[in-house]
């Protein structure tokens, strides 16, 4: 859907155009931004293009053009002012990486919509349902790192910003009404402290490509070595992985294990493209492979960020207090995230408190997370406790646990 009635974005490419749009933002308390990145065609992802509406304008910021970004980092770091992103963790994190930038006073549009009830709470359908706007999805996986951009690009890019300072007073005068200011206040302060994991590659990863557990021993060995050298070849080019080898490819590969590049014709996916840029590499490391030992035994994965190591008495009862949780969403007909984060659910596996006191020790819940769950955790803490005691908690392969 075009948008006639809109007037040009301005473009902000250099120090004069940058300080311009800084002196329009200067006393504006709500101002809207998002970020396009080119994830879809670099091997690690950057902020290529920023988006900005306030004052009464939308802002095109080109990061790669001549001009310092840093202004813009304090209009994000100011607590006097509100800052509002649409689904906002990756643009906090990206910009945090990049940029250094630090978050105060954010409001988070997605955030707002799937605690005021909405099913279908991406940017488009938001849009849609509140302003009758249809957003062109056609530019979401465009390459925003090259230059100059388009002016289709400019025109879908600007549309993630508009409408945002509209949206936000329908939203905040809502959740006012419905008495959830606090719970969206409670997720936007958890995005504003999130960090920027590392990206450090790691070779274990190979084991979450779906059919490898499947293979036989040695193919599993030539799946590794395959999963490497894409990785190895894709940071030389500046590629995401799977543009290199796509999953399906390294399967056939480890399964059909070809000794020369003619024999790769025959594996389904490898295309003359891929045989004449990487014919050789690939056939050296599945020779490489097999000279090493079969993988007889699946190993683990490497262990996500977020991923908690749990005892086996710990994991059952981070799965019942999921249900206590579960059941409040469905209650309350908000997403269960934005009512108790998974951390703190597993602060209370570990830790296991008897009252209150210690409960919003353990997990920093705000006082209205306490005062709507505390009474059903501690119930379902004291229940577990009782069973365990009592021989009767069961793990998730059906065995009973018995600590006598």
């Amino acid at each position: 859907m075009s948008h006639p009635e809109l007037t040009p974005p301005t473009r902000v490419e250099d120090d004069a155009s940058m300080q311009r749009m800084l002196d329009i933002l200067h006393d504006d308390k709500v101002i809207a931004v998002d970020t396009e990145a080119d994830g879809f065609h670099s091997y690690r992802e950057q902020v290529c293009l920023v988006q900005v509406t306030g004052g009464g304008e939308d802002f095109i910021v080109d990061p790669f053009a001549d001009l310092d970004i840093s202004g813009l980092g304090e209009v994000l770091a100011d607590p006097k002012r509100i800052k509002l992103f649409h689904d906002s963790e990756f643009d906090v994190l990206i910009l945090k990486r990049d940029y250094g930038f630090e978050f105060a006073n954010l409001f988070d549009t997605r955030v707002a919509a799937a605690i005021l009830g909405s099913k279908a709470p991406g940017l488009a359908s938001v849009l849609l349902d509140h302003f009758g706007v249809e957003l062109d999805k056609s530019m979401q996986r465009s390459d925003w790192s090259k230059r100059p951009l388009t002016d289709a690009q400019v025109a879908y890019a600007r549309l993630d910003t508009h409408y945002l300072v509209d949206l936000y007073h329908e939203q905040h005068a809502e959740l006012e009404k419905e008495d959830l200011m606090m719970v969206l206040d409670t997720e936007c302060r958890r995005l504003e402290k999130i960090l920027p994991p590392p990206h450090v590659f790691q070779p274990e990863g190979f084991v979450r490509i779906k059919g490898g557990r499947d293979l036989r021993p040695m193919a599993r060995t030539i799946l590794k070595e395959l999963f490497i050298l894409r990785d190895t070849l894709a940071k030389e080019k500046n590629v995401p992985p799977f543009r290199i080898l796509g999953n399906h490819v390294l399967l056939a590969l480890a399964q059909q294990r070809p000794r020369s590049v003619q024999g790769l014709t025959q594996v389904k996916g490898c295309s003359g493209l891929i045989r004449g840029r990487y014919g050789d590499d690939i056939i050296d490391a599945i020779e490489g492979a097999l000279e090493k030992d079969p993988i007889e035994q699946w190993p683990r994965g490497p262990k996500k960020t977020s991923a908690e190591d749990f005892t086996e008495e710990e994991q059952e009862l981070n799965d019942r207090l999921k249900t206590v949780r579960k059941k409040a969403s469905d209650r309350l007909d908000i997403e269960a995230a934005y009512l108790m984060h998974r951390t703190a659910l597993a602060s209370l596996a570990r830790s296991q408190p008897g009252d209150l006191d210690e409960l919003e020790d353990v997990t920093k819940f705000e006082t209205w997370q306490t005062d709507w769950f505390g009474d059903d955790l501690l119930d379902c803490i004291e229940k577990f406790q009782s069973d365990l005691k009592a021989g009767t908690a069961i793990k998730k392969s059906g065995r009973r646990w018995n600590r006598g």
